[in-house]
């Protein structure tokens, strides 16, 4: 397979998709969702277009494979946005039509669930992003967070090389939604501790492949976008996270055993692991609760790389995938990872 192709950018003044390929939540909980499509017109210069399914709950895999076609199709759609992730994207992709969408490459932005459709594009010889979902990030409250804005400008915007950069301080808990309150004031951060190396004797260059870790573990569950041939991912830079739904670190270590024992670990000579979601609604833990958790997913990692990939270098708590900052990574785009001078470079 060919490396997969960086498509044309758009400029502010143009026209982009907002759809939701995964979740029709916009039209639950609107408020976030106003507030980005404001934010993308004031303050990045872009017109957002909706489509049929993108405040629809419950449209049916069809119905938002019709929006993803209308909008690779269309001339006019110089990016293509996820409105926000979900649990059922892999329903969408027996339904997108392949040829269709190769012939039309643009920009897709999200994260969380649309790792399917990342990954479908990647396989398509596109370069997707992971990141930059309208509800999550462009609706962040009270603003964006200047780390966040910064990485989106570059990745929508500009073609080349771009330094991801440590948080000082970052966000695990969230607010309600359905309260305009929550939009007013800027959320309760904690010390973000920098990132953690290991094994960074060497630099690594290589395409990035990966995403939620759960989305990953259903695909390879029906054998879907995965290569067999695992030789394919050979020498690119493995990156992973987790959601809010908090896998038990003993259940992170099992589905990277699964990928360990079906070879797919040890392609990989560099890991950037996201930053662990530790805190959600429904398991509201403290402080202490979170890095407890946080510790305890970063040793299920380790195990599994010491057992499958003991040469694999890894970078803990990047700022991608369900975090606050966010920071984007190019799918299937180069990753430079530099264990000596403890840097990371991506190209838009």
């Amino acid at each position: 397979m060919k490396p997969p192709e960086y498509p044309p950018k758009p400029v502010p003044g143009d026209r982009v998709a907002v759809l939701s390929p995964s979740s029709g939540l916009p039209g639950l909980l609107p408020l976030p969702y106003e507030l980005a499509l404001e934010r993308l017109r004031t303050e990045f210069g872009l017109e957002p277009v909706e489509y049929p399914s993108t405040r629809k709950t419950n449209s049916t895999p069809q119905q938002r494979a019709d929006d993803l076609h209308a909008a690779f199709a269309d001339p006019d759609i110089k990016a293509v946005l996820a409105s926000i992730g979900g649990d059922d994207q892999i329903t969408v992709l027996p339904f997108l039509d392949r040829e269709l969408i190769r012939a039309h490459p643009k920009p897709f932005f999200g994260s969380s669930d649309n790792t399917n459709l990342l990954l479908f594009l990647r396989n398509l010889g596109i370069v997707g992003y992971h990141g930059g979902c309208l509800m999550t990030e462009f609706g962040r409250p009270h603003s964006l967070h200047p780390l966040t804005a910064e990485s989106l400008r570059a990745a929508l915007f500009t073609h080349g090389p771009y330094e991801l950069r440590p948080a000082e301080r970052y966000r695990d808990t969230d607010r309600d939604w359905a309260d305009p309150a929550t939009f007013e004031a800027e959320p309760d951060s904690e010390p973000a501790g920098g990132w953690l190396w290991h094994r960074p004797e060497r630099t690594v260059e290589g395409r990035a492949w990966g995403g939620n870790l759960e989305i990953l573990s259903w695909l390879l569950m029906a054998d879907r976008e995965i290569e067999r041939d695992v030789s394919a991912y050979e020498g690119g830079v493995l990156f992973l996270e987790t959601s809010e739904e908090l896998p038990r670190a003993e259940e992170v270590h099992r589905i990277l055993r699964n990928m360990g024992e079906r070879g797919l670990l040890a392609r990989f000579p560099a890991l950037l692991m996201g930053r662990a979601k530790a805190w959600s609604f429904d398991r509201p833990n403290d402080l202490q609760a979170r890095r407890l958790y946080a510790d305890e997913q970063r040793e299920a990692v380790l195990r599994a790389l010491a057992t499958y990939a003991p040469h694999t270098m890894a970078v803990f708590d990047v700022d991608l995938g369900h975090t606050d900052p966010q920071l984007v990574i190019p799918y299937g785009g180069l990753v430079r990872v530099d264990g000596p001078a403890r840097r990371i470079t991506v190209t838009y």
